[in-house]
């Protein structure tokens, strides 16, 4: 008899942990998709100001392509780079034995390689809204309105050779990392506003402030010099002179923002 008692027991530890591990696995994915802080709300849907999504048009590289870039003993990650290769029309002879060539395509910036993707929810004051209640005899409540048209800019934060090669690099690599809608360029709309209130009680003055969110990313971009080389009826790439360079960059969160609210 107590033989099938200590079976049955087994039997619904056994149960409960199967039941239990999928919740932990639940909780697990819940606790990464809040990453968000709760006083940060996405404000896309009452924006006023129709912010276009910066979607990066993700260029894939051809067969040729690919198999070139296997062969060299760095990642190519630049787009614009990528799209060059696809485009390139260098095709040796296959009867050209013995043949031997380079072609120069230029000085490229080939990757970016991320250290650190940090967001800094109060990256700018963009609005503030008062209400004095020091008269008052009943709470009052406040909320969130926008006083007037604001718009947010992100930039690299050092001088560098191409620019806009490396900006697009570091957006699409801080998108990955931090899964946020990443743009260097967001608007606040005039008159936008949220139901969400605030009580500010008697004798009290209360500010509501709202802070624009952007993503802090830093890294490595790595340069060279990026030939064709052709061998006979065979293509190669390489890359020579490889330099690095340490940039970083402040990159807007689109249609979010980060409110605190204190009384005095």
């Amino acid at each position: 008899m107590k033989t099938c008692h200590r079976v049955y027991f087994y039997t619904l530890l056994l149960c409960l942990i199967g039941l239990w591990m999928p919740g932990s696995s639940f909780a697990e994915e819940t606790k990464k998709e809040s990453d968000i802080p709760s006083h940060v709300l996405d404000i896309s849907k009452e924006n006023t100001f129709p912010n276009s999504t910066e979607d990066q048009e993700i260029i894939e590289p051809s067969k040729l392509t690919k198999e070139l870039m296997e062969e060299v003993d760095m990642p190519i990650e630049n787009p614009e780079l990528i799209k060059v290769l696809n485009e390139s029309s260098i095709k040796p002879s296959p009867v050209a034995i013995g043949y031997r060539g380079m072609v120069y395509l230029g000085r490229w910036p080939i990757n970016y390689q991320s250290a650190e993707s940090n967001v800094n929810w109060e990256y700018q004051l963009i609005n503030k809204n008062e209400m004095n209640n020091v008269d008052g005899e009943d709470v009052q409540k406040m909320s969130y309105y926008q006083q007037e048209e604001k718009e947010i800019q992100g930039a690299l934060t050092s001088k560098i050779s191409d620019p806009e090669q490396i900006k697009t690099m570091m957006l699409l690599k801080a998108s990955e990392n931090t899964k946020l809608p990443l743009s260097y360029k967001t608007v606040i709309g005039h008159n936008t506003k949220l139901p969400n209130s605030y009580n500010i009680p008697v004798q009290k003055h209360g500010i509501l402030d709202a802070y624009a969110p952007a993503v802090n990313e830093k890294g490595q971009v790595t340069f060279g010099e990026v030939y064709i080389e052709l061998k006979g009826s065979k293509k190669t790439i390489q890359v020579k002179n490889v330099t690095k360079q340490g940039i970083g960059a402040w990159i807007p969160v689109q249609d979010h923002l980060s409110f605190s609210f204190k009384v005095n």
